[in-house]
């Protein structure tokens, strides 16, 4: 017997907070290339995935992971432009 809940859309909201997650991550290493909108609306989604995720107590070690590359890719956003805007 499994202990996971019956809803199969639940389980995706951990793959989908660390495809997500990881996406950000790649897209702020980029930055230069991709720009600051793709790392932020990934970041901001894997943010949003990971705590959903988190709080219907799914694929909590993929939720965390997921959520935790989106934040450090938004705050790292949020941090150069604070630092190198005017």
């Amino acid at each position: 017997m499994t202990t996971r809940p019956p809803d199969d859309d639940t389980s995706l909201y951990g793959r989908t907070s660390l495809l997500l997650g990881l996406l950000a991550a790649t897209a702020a290493a980029f930055i230069g290339y991709v720009g600051v909108a793709f790392p932020l609306l990934f970041g901001s989604l894997a943010l949003t995935s990971g705590t959903t995720g988190l709080i219907k107590r799914a694929d909590r070690a993929q939720c965390t992971v997921g959520a935790t590359a989106g934040g450090a890719a938004v705050l790292y956003i949020i941090f150069l432009l604070a630092t190198f805007s005017g």
